[in-house]
Formats: structure tokens, C-alpha cells, sequence
């Protein structure tokens, strides 16, 4: 069965190979939910993938660039990244980042 729910703090952080963390906090093969931690100065490095993103900034502010535009947003600001495109952050403070991805990320379940 697949679990619908999820409750603060009940997921482990894993490190990401970039030296920040993640936590997978729900996923269906269509739709998945994670939770991304950044200290003071780290980077998500520019990358792309086929999935379709979206993100939510919980907590703190961070430089955005998706496919060469680069904007800078707080807490409680989001953005989308389409299929394909080019994208990255830098956290300007600590931070949490909430991101979607459909469909799931298989390479963060293994």
C-alpha cells in the first residue's frame, strides 16, 4: 500500500553527493515529495533531469537559476523547473527547500 501521510521529522536526512541533504518524505510513481536542507553557502549545482520540479522555499532565501535567468527568493517564495532545463540554487542562508517532482525520483529511493 502506498503511504499517504507523513509526519514532521519522521524521515531520515540522507547527504547529497553536492554536501547538502535530503529526505524523501512521500512517493507514488507519479508524484514525489522532498525535502531538501541547505546550510549558509551551499550549492545545488546546475543540473538537469526529465522530471518535471517544483519548489517551495520553507525557510530561508536562495539564488535560483533555471535555464539562465537568475532570481533571488525568501521564504514562502517557489518556482517551477520544466523537463529538461538547466537549473540550480545557492543558499544565501540556511535553508529548507520543499521540492515535487513528477514523475518520482527513482535514483532518490535507491
Amino acid at each position: 500500500m502506498t503511504k499517504i501521510f507523513a509526519h514532521a521529522g519522521e524521515s531520515d536526512w540522507t547527504s547529497t553527493p553536492d554536501g547538502n541533504r535530503r529526505r524523501v518524505l512521500l512517493s507514488t510513481d507519479e508524484l514525489m515529495l522532498v525535502e531538501f536542507g541547505f546550510d549558509k553557502g551551499g550549492v545545488g549545482a546546475l543540473h538537469s533531469h526529465p522530471h518535471v520540479q517544483s519548489s517551495y522555499v520553507a525557510e530561508g532565501r536562495f539564488e535560483v537559476t533555471i535555464n539562465g535567468q537568475t532570481e533571488i527568493l525568501g521564504t514562502g517564495g517557489s518556482f517551477i523547473v520544466p523537463s529538461g532545463l538547466v537549473h540550480g540554487v545557492k543558499a544565501l542562508e540556511a535553508g529548507r527547500l520543499v521540492d515535487s517532482f513528477t514523475p518520482h525520483r527513482a535514483d532518490f529511493l535507491a
